[in-house]
């Protein structure tokens, strides 16, 4: 069995580039936020079985993720989350959230734009499932994996939601239809 760790040592001479990883998932959501933007705040809020229960939940929790990722790339301390100005089980309106999220990206890009050691271990604490401190080990490059995946994970409970709410999501939001160059070919 090959573990992470090990097949990322394997495959060093690979490399990906976090901004353009992080355009891709700002054009999709920016896809996405379009599809939302004509729902009412009952569509908004209504429930779903799925993802976090909601639309607002459900972006609430990838903008807030993606935040605390961001600050535990960069070494910061993250509060508990009772602490953070916006909070998922209180999510604000659709407007008020892309705008913070707009913002948010700003930072986010800078972060992800800072020369660093992407390799580097990084440890923080967390509190796990059971109510224990636990300290976590991982690179920059993995928060920014988990970042990244995380939000296309939930991106698509979200698209199901749409599609339950009626909305006909059209237009593909995969990386190589957002970000490969494309030009006429011969016949």
């Amino acid at each position: 069995m090959v573990r992470c760790g090990a097949y990322a040592t394997a495959v060093q001479w690979m490399t990906m580039d976090p901004l353009r990883i992080y355009e891709c998932l700002t054009i999709a959501r920016s896809r996405v936020f379009e599809w939302i933007r004509p729902l009412s705040p009952q569509q908004y809020a209504r429930e779903f079985p799925i993802g976090k229960g909601t639309l607002g939940r459900t972006l609430t929790h990838i903008m807030t993720s993606e935040w605390y990722y961001v600050q535990r790339m960069q070494g910061l301390h993250v509060p508990p989350d009772e602490q953070w100005p916006i909070q998922e089980d209180k999510p604000p309106p659709f407007l008020q959230l892309e705008r913070a999220w707009i913002e948010q990206a700003k930072d986010t890009r800078a972060a992800l734009g800072a020369a660093r050691n992407w390799t580097a271990a990084i440890e923080y604490q967390v509190t796990n499932d059971e109510g224990r401190p636990t300290i976590v080990t991982a690179s920059a490059g993995d928060i920014f994996a988990q970042l990244a995946l995380h939000e296309v994970h939930h991106r698509a409970q979200a698209l199901n939601m749409l599609r339950g709410l009626g909305v006909a999501a059209a237009g593909d939001i995969d990386f190589n239809a957002l970000m490969y160059k494309r030009r006429p070919g011969r016949l």
